[in-house]
């Protein structure tokens, strides 16, 4: 149980020592709180219409390091084009990350479609119930296991997400960076703890809900929350420093100089492997060339600094196409420099120096696949690869509608 020490309270709170949390009695009434609140309370999201484990875990996938909004068009889209299991496990990989581009961390796409051909192959098609074998699936880890089984079979496992961990914290007070593997293990075991294990699956949802709706990490909305009277960071003044805040990983710059090459036909070409740069920039999917310029790409830079970079840049570029693809003596008014482009990915902010080359023919490369730039936006790219196409075809003046 977690019940820390006291903590020094600030000026201005009242002195009356916070409730211990759920003993006894308190514990039933904690819970029926909660689940009262979320039966009146909860949002009509298109994966809460089924108990369907497939539509669960689906969800939960698309749910991880993504917001809600930005899921639902996804969530419904997918669905309809794999409606079951078997209709993923057989179908394209290709196909499958072409209607998750833009959802990003595409590896989870690859985990869904492999833990799918083995629950078709190894399962019968049916998401299994027993965790210890759900368990072994790619891509499923503690927290999904215990939000689909919850929620689709009943069973009696806690989930712990961020938003769970954040509610969990500030009812016990818990003053710890909550990434911390001890803290998340004393959560973890306050969660299956206080599960209502009747009501497993609404009461992990009932959790996330709470966490995404009234427990948010800033300026949580006490006066709404259904269980406030049992929270002790409220109580002891607290509830705007828990959780701890985490030490964010230094941000750092990357410029890239991507190549899009064009012949009379239209067409482009696309590598299958990262080459010379981090695969983690364009997904680990199929991109132009690109390389990783070297030297400072400042803010606020004054034009010509600019410009002086860029021409560092195409220079660099000339004998990237040189050296990796045998492309000598270009003429220079076959070079067109496209605007530059930003772009973020985890802790890095990249800088696109997108630079459109006329070919007479696109060269030979044992990663290379020649397609019609026009089909590029439409394919299972990453949007930075999205965007450097989309700026190419807008200078050629055939942006796609």
């Amino acid at each position: 149980m977690i019940i820390l020490g006291s903590a020094p309270k600030p000026a201005g709170h009242s002195t009356r020592p916070p409730l211990p949390p759920f003993l006894g009695h308190q514990l039933a009434a904690f819970r029926r709180a909660l689940l009262k609140w979320f039966a009146a309370k909860r949002r009509a999201l298109p994966w809460r219409q089924s108990r369907d484990p497939y539509r669960i875990w689906v969800a939960e996938i698309m749910l991880q390091q993504t917001r809600i909004a930005a899921v639902v068009p996804y969530y419904q889209q997918f669905l309809e084009r794999f409606p079951t299991i078997a209709e993923l496990a057989r179908s394209d990989e290709a196909e499958v990350l072409r209607l998750w581009s833009g959802l990003g961390y595409y590896q989870r796409a690859r985990n869904l479609q492999r833990a799918a051909r083995e629950i078709v192959e190894l399962h019968g098609g049916t998401f299994p119930r027993d965790a210890e074998v759900a368990r072994m699936l790619p891509g499923i880890g503690d927290y999904t296991l215990a939000a689909v089984l919850s929620i689709a079979y009943g069973k009696p496992l806690a989930a712990l997400d961020g938003n769970i961990a954040r509610v969990l914290a500030r009812l016990g007070a818990v003053q710890m960076p909550l990434r911390e593997p001890k803290t998340r293990r004393k959560l973890q075991e306050e969660a299956q703890r206080l599960l209502a294990l009747r009501h497993s699956g609404d009461w992990n949802q009932a959790l996330m809900e709470l966490g995404e709706t009234v427990c948010t990490p800033r300026s949580p909305c006490c006066g709404e929350c259904p269980v406030a009277r049992w929270c002790r960071a409220r109580a002891m003044g607290l509830e705007a420093e828990i959780p701890a805040k985490r030490m964010l990983r230094r941000g750092v710059r990357v410029t890239l100089g991507a190549v899009v090459l064009c012949d009379p036909r239209g067409k482009t070409l696309l590598l299958r492997s990262p080459g010379h740069h981090d695969a983690v920039l364009f997904s680990r999917l199929r991109q132009f060339p690109a390389i990783e310029i070297i030297g400072d790409m400042r803010d606020g830079a004054d034009d010509g600094v600019w410009e002086e970079a860029k021409r560092r840049a195409t220079t660099q570029i000339r004998n990237y196409l040189r050296d990796e693809f045998a492309l000598q003596k270009l003429p220079t008014k076959s070079f067109r420099q496209l605007p530059a482009l930003r772009h973020a990915v985890t802790f890095r902010d990249v800088v696109l120096l997108p630079v459109l080359v006329r070919v007479p023919r696109l060269p030979q490369h044992p990663e290379g696949e020649a397609v019609p730039l026009q089909d590029v936006p439409h394919m299972p790219i990453s949007s930075a690869t999205r965007k450097i196409a989309r700026a190419a075809l807008a200078t050629l003046g055939e942006l796609p509608t």
